[in-house]
């Protein structure tokens, strides 16, 4: 974007070296930030939210395309600062805000359609990804990066040694796709492990807040102990026995086999017998 410094200008300027107890890799090869962009597919008349710009490589390719906002969350002060001539460059279309992503709704911070557009601080991307698939429906698309094994773990299949609870509630809830594998000497400073991204598209049915609750408890119960058989796993949610006659299932089956289909008939299950 000309008019403004080279990323590694910022960068030395602001004083910012990448902090571990943050997770953050910065991204500054302004093609690959382009390529994440054109992942997330049609922005025009899309609002995009990112959570975590760093030094503000991806918000610039944001910016760049035809996005008609984004909006950053960012919670450390120097990625702040470092952020100040992208505000004053696109005061119209940029709106920065100091937070703590694991605390933030999101939904409430731009209007609908919304995409999510993220290179995720590593340490808290599971926790963030659990949150947002809750209310997944506010979103178009959200197109992540993650730690390639996280990304793995989203998209695996049942039987695999990677499907767990992860891939049962973000399959449950949206299309799931790698769309871009990237490796560590990407980013600065090089990280240990490969990343990839992910795009996840909601589903058009979403569920209700109760039917979420039970399918995490359900999944919680059957993954908490994986290596039991079923009726012993979910023996802490009740009557294991019943619940998997309702659901359809054999007992003698373990969590990893179960599909995210059948996880949801024993969500709608522990709701009936909870008086749901």
């Amino acid at each position: 974007m000309s008019g403004l410094p080279p990323l590694r200008e910022v960068i030395a300027r602001h004083g910012l070296a990448a902090r571990r107890s943050l997770g953050q890799h910065f991204l500054l090869d302004l093609n690959l930030t382009a390529r994440i962009v054109r992942a997330a597919g049609a922005l025009a008349g899309r609002h995009a939210i990112e959570i975590g710009p760093g030094p503000g490589g991806l918000t610039r390719a944001l910016l760049a395309s035809d996005a008609a906002s984004v909006t950053a969350i960012e919670r450390d002060p120097r990625c702040v600062a470092a952020l100040a001539d992208l505000l004053a460059a696109h005061p119209d279309r940029l709106r920065l805000v100091e937070a703590d992503a694991l605390t933030v709704d999101l939904a409430a911070l731009a209007p609908p359609p919304r995409k999510v557009v993220a290179n995720l601080p590593y340490n808290v991307a599971t926790p963030l990804l659990v949150g947002w698939l809750a209310q997944a429906g506010a979103f178009e698309s959200l197109t992540l990066m993650f730690q390639l094994e996280v990304a793995e773990r989203i998209v695996a299949m049942p039987g695999t040694a990677a499907y767990g609870r992860l891939a049962v509630l973000a399959q449950w809830l949206a299309a799931v796709r790698i769309v871009l594998r990237l490796p560590p000497a990407a980013f600065t400073p090089p990280p240990k492990v490969a990343s990839a991204v992910v795009q996840l598209v909601p589903r058009p049915d979403q569920p209700g807040r109760a039917l979420f609750a039970a399918m995490e408890r359900v999944t919680a119960a059957a993954f908490g102990r994986r290596r039991k058989m079923l009726k012993g796993a979910l023996a802490p949610l009740g009557d294991a026995a019943r619940l998997l006659a309702e659901a359809g299932i054999d007992p003698a089956r373990r969590a990893e086999t179960v599909t995210a289909g059948e996880f949801e008939r024993l969500a709608r299950a522990l709701l009936r017998a909870d008086g749901g």
